[in-house]
């Protein structure tokens, strides 16, 4: 049922999208239609070798791979993840992770995933925001595929300084290892799904999954939100 003072509300103080700043109409939610329908999708779900794959081509574990939206400086990608990692916005994450969700689940991608796994930020990192990103990525994803989160089993050891200015190289280095993984026969035979918010050179995924690769009979998938667009 209609609030009618819902509605008045959002007469004098409609609520705005985040990306064109247009006002909300009904059954709108943080993104208007408009922009919605103009995210940069990479459909790299509907070809099993695309560029995000490529990246991890040297572990035999991993299966399938995709980023949702393209990542480029000063785009609408970097807007939406900016505010979801830095202005509070986790319900954006949450309904971005959905969005992508209901697309790849009707293209058949990640149909026999056991758990979803949010890549972890150092608890000091944590603390300071107040939540983790792939976390709430990951709320929308199972919201969608039924599959519980697990946030229990993987730690982040190390509060490693920001990737962004790095070369590829140096990426590698700043995350090696950093990834704990306990209770490991606990993902015996499992299929997980690993989520992060953007993908560049694959360095930080890459650390995670060697926390995985000992497991007898492990499948690895990974899910990005975001991924740097590869020329």
């Amino acid at each position: 049922m209609i609030n009618p003072l819902n509605e008045l509300a959002n007469l004098f103080y409609p609520n705005h999208c985040l990306l064109c700043g247009n006002p909300l109409v009904r059954n709108e939610q943080l993104l208007c239609i408009h922009c919605h329908c103009s995210l940069p999708r990479t459909n790299y779900h509907i070809n099993k070798g695309n560029q995000a794959h490529d990246l991890f081509t040297g572990y035999a574990q991993v299966n399938e791979v995709t980023g949702f939206l393209f990542f480029e400086k000063e785009g609408i990608t970097q807007k939406l993840i900016h505010a979801l990692k830095y202005k509070g916005q986790k319900e954006l994450a949450a309904l971005l992770g959905r969005t992508a969700a209901l697309e790849l689940k009707e293209g058949g991608i990640y149909a026999s995933i056991d758990t979803i796994m949010p890549i972890p930020l150092h608890p000091k990192k944590e603390k300071r925001r107040g939540y983790n990103q792939s976390e709430w990525i990951a709320k929308g994803i199972a919201s969608v595929y039924g599959c519980n989160i697990e946030t229990k089993r993987l730690k982040r050891t190390t509060d490693t300084q920001s990737q962004t200015l790095k070369s590829v190289y140096d990426r590698h280095v700043n995350v090696e290892k950093i990834f704990k993984l306990t209770d490991p026969e606990h993902f015996y035979g499992k299929h997980i799904l690993l989520i992060d918010d953007v993908i560049t050179t694959g360095a930080t995924v890459s650390s995670c999954i060697d926390a995985f690769i000992s497991i007898p009979d492990i499948t690895i998938s990974i899910f990005s939100l975001s991924i740097a667009r590869v020329y």
